[in-house]
């Protein structure tokens, strides 16, 4: 999950090959696992990412539970299997594992109407609000366009501010005709669907699912993530090397985003999902509710190579591959985090790595690299280079718009007397921002807390400020529409305005 950055061309990595006769033995299996290992060390030990934490279970046993590098780049302390990491969208196949449970529990069904579980909520389109599901939510088929909430969440806006912003939004697409990946939007479904169970989101996560698997290092707060000893830090690139000054808080958006977990625990989810939701010989989740989060749901891309469609379930990416079906879901944090897992059901054998920096394609590749050691005896490409240039293609691609505010045009026309700007300026998405003048300078003020951000002149009446400390290049544009008294009358702040809804007016102060 990213914060801004959109990812494309995936798919096309997982285009199918030729297939392979081969079957996931244990002998294989239990051959690839010290290659993958010294793939693993050679990874830290060319700092493509500071830490990492695998496992890997096959036929109900955890065959390969290991961790490499540190915690924080420049400290001693090692990552171990306990070691907890921000999950970040990894959270959304967990999330749909709990739901699974509460529909098992018979609390909810997922197909449950949201407007009877939860009054409040409500879309843009009339339709689609009274006729919503938990299942549309977590198919990302609901018509939310992807970004709305992820752009306001860092201004400190609750969950439920967020939630009941949503129906602002115009719709990306025809209800259930679509598919955009939507943060909130899932959030609202598991928030909706713990909340006709009776109980909060985290406490459902903890009591149906968390719990009853010993996973004792796992949590859907961030509160219980900080205060773990053994946690990994975050960790973005300056200057060529790895680091860690970022915070990632994703609570609001906690079923999709907020979990954090270790290998040890998730080793342990990864069995009762291939057991179709026993564990240790006993049912914890019912088949048939489990069973419908890997049904395909929504038609999520189609490679352009190979035509080859890509779907997403419920939150779950699934494909078809030369291995059978699989069930793949990865997470990223720009504030410097990234993790995957990857399941072939028929193969009894899953993944999930988890690392601490961000961007970088490591996790998809250590996967991918097992998985053709085990049904091809050694990597069929090099995965570490391929990933990794897609991540550094598709985080270039996201800062392409920042690019043009590097520098100031040559002949930039002035600014007007920094008075022409200052005021208070609304809407019902953004809510109430603020321009004042600190020492001369304007500063912009926005959400709850009156978080501030210099505005930097850049041609007349475009501003420039920066939204996010571990991105230190993203630059966004503020235009300021001057009326004929001389003074601002509205501002459109750039990144808030992806789908219309970044423009404030101009208020009146008593």
């Amino acid at each position: 999950m990213f914060r801004r950055t959109v990812l494309t061309g995936a798919a096309s990595l997982f285009a199918p090959l030729a297939a392979f006769a081969q079957m996931a033995t244990r002998e294989k299996v239990l051959a690839a696992v010290p290659k993958l290992k010294e793939l693993a060390h050679q990874v830290v030990d060319k700092q493509l990412v500071p830490g990492l934490s695998v496992a890997i279970v096959h036929r109900d046993d955890v065959v390969l539970l290991d961790a490499f590098g540190v915690r924080q780049a420049g400290k001693p302390e090692p990552v171990t299997v306990d070691t907890v990491f921000q999950l970040a969208s990894v959270s959304k196949p967990l999330a749909s594992t709990v739901v699974a449970a509460l529909v098992g529990d018979g609390k909810v069904t997922w197909d449950s109407r949201i407007r009877d579980i939860d009054p409040g909520f409500a879309l843009f389109d009339e339709l689609a609000t009274a006729t919503v599901t938990v299942r549309d939510l977590f198919a990302h088929r609901s018509g939310l366009p992807g970004n709305v909430g992820n752009d306001i969440e860092e201004l400190g806006f609750t969950q439920g501010e967020i939630l009941q912003r949503l129906r602002l939004a115009k719709p990306a697409y025809g209800f259930r005709n679509g598919y955009a990946y939507s943060n909130f939007g899932l959030t609202e479904g598991a928030v909706a669907a713990a909340r006709f169970a009776g109980r909060g989101w985290e406490e459902a996560a903890e009591e149906r699912l968390y719990v009853p698997l010993g996973m004792t290092a796992t949590s859907s707060r961030y509160r219980d993530f900080v205060a773990r000893a053994d946690r990994a830090s975050l960790h973005v690139p300056v200057d060529g090397t790895w680091a860690a000054f970022t915070r990632r808080n994703a609570d609001a958006q906690s079923p999709a985003g907020g979990a954090s977990s270790s290998a040890r625990d998730l080793a342990q989810w990864l069995r009762l999902l291939l057991a179709n939701g026993q564990h240790d010989g006993r049912p914890l989740i019912a088949r048939e509710a489990l069973e419908q989060v890997h049904v395909p749901a929504i038609v999520r891309s189609v490679d352009s190579k190979s035509g080859v469609p890509s779907f997403y379930g419920l939150g779950w990416a699934i494909g078809y591959h030369e291995h059978g079906v699989e069930w793949s879901h990865a997470g990223a944090f720009s504030a410097g985090a990234r993790t995957f897992v990857r399941l072939l059901p028929g193969e009894q054998l899953g993944i999930v790595v988890l690392s601490n920096a961000f961007p970088t394609g490591v996790p998809e590749a250590i996967a991918a690299t097992f998985f053709d050691l085990v049904f091809a005896g050694g990597a069929t490409r090099d995965w570490l280079a391929d990933w990794n240039a897609l991540y550094e293609t598709g985080f270039k691609a996201s800062m392409k718009g920042a690019v043009g505010y590097a520098t100031p045009p040559a002949s930039a026309a002035p600014a007007l007397p920094v008075s022409a700007y200052l005021g208070d300026y609304r809407n019902d998405y953004v809510g109430d921002a603020k321009v004042i003048d600190s020492g001369g300078f304007p500063f912009l003020l926005l959400g709850p807390s009156g978080k501030r951000f210099p505005l930097a002149h850049f041609n007349r009446d475009l501003f420039v400020y920066q939204p996010f400390v571990e991105s230190p290049g993203w630059r966004v544009g503020v235009t300021f529409t001057i009326g004929p008294d001389g003074q601002a009358s509205e501002v459109v702040i750039e990144d808030l305005n992806e789908e219309g809804l970044g423009r404030l007016t101009r208020v009146a102060t008593k």
